[in-house]
């Protein structure tokens, strides 16, 4: 499918509505990145495709097409059923702004959001995009990214959506990640330690033989 694919566009042919719906959600995640950004992107207002088993580069690439598909009607209420489809690839300005036109995003999309985006939104911006699915997000703080988010949030933060998540940062406290240094030698313990303990004599040692010298 994949050499068929890249057979048609070599032949010059444009992936537009006709081509995108032969491809389908089936084959769409062959597409790369090249042929990503050939894709016509009004052809999107044509075609039914579900990005979601695609890899995050492409659900990006064809976040972006739809976007610009879609673009005359961001300021309708349908733009947010046009898009989702497409919300994975999704960057957190544009998440931000859609947590202002109530759009009662379901779990299932909230948790398959592209997840620097997601770990970059406040909880009130959750809670406009959740709207009234907002409850449900308690049954999901134990599990992957909504624990993850939840870790960046301060508490005081989600006690104010009221609907009972713990595990954010309390006040006065801050997550410290303690780096792992590499061993300093490969030799066993105690020749390092007899080399510590021997030091300050060696130092010494050395320090009168340069003055007497």
């Amino acid at each position: 499918a994949s050499a068929a694919i890249q057979r048609y566009v070599e032949l010059g042919n444009a992936l537009n509505a006709t081509a995108l719906d032969a491809i389908g959600s089936r084959y769409l995640c062959l597409l790369n990145a090249t042929q990503l950004q050939a894709i016509h992107a009004p052809s999107l207002r044509l075609v039914s495709l579900d990005p979601s088993a695609c890899s995050q580069e492409t659900k990006n690439l064809l976040y972006q097409k739809a976007k610009e598909a879609f673009s005359d009607q961001h300021h309708l209420p349908a733009y947010y059923e046009l898009i989702l489809p497409y919300l994975g690839g999704a960057p957190a300005v544009d998440l931000k702004a859609l947590s202002k036109d109530d759009v009662n995003m379901n779990l299932t999309t909230f948790v398959t959001l592209r997840r620097e985006s997601l770990m970059d939104l406040t909880p009130r911006e959750v809670q406009g995009l959740l709207g009234i699915n907002l409850p449900e997000l308690a049954r999901w703080q134990d599990r992957a990214p909504v624990r993850e988010w939840i870790q960046l949030q301060k508490q005081s933060e989600l006690d104010q959506l009221h609907i009972g998540l713990t595990g954010g940062t309390q006040e006065g406290y801050i997550n410290i990640v303690t780096p792992k240094f590499p061993a300093m030698s490969s030799a066993p313990l105690g020749t390092v330690a007899m080399a510590f303990h021997l030091l300050p004599a060696l130092l010494l040692s050395f320090l009168l033989v340069s003055v007497l010298s």
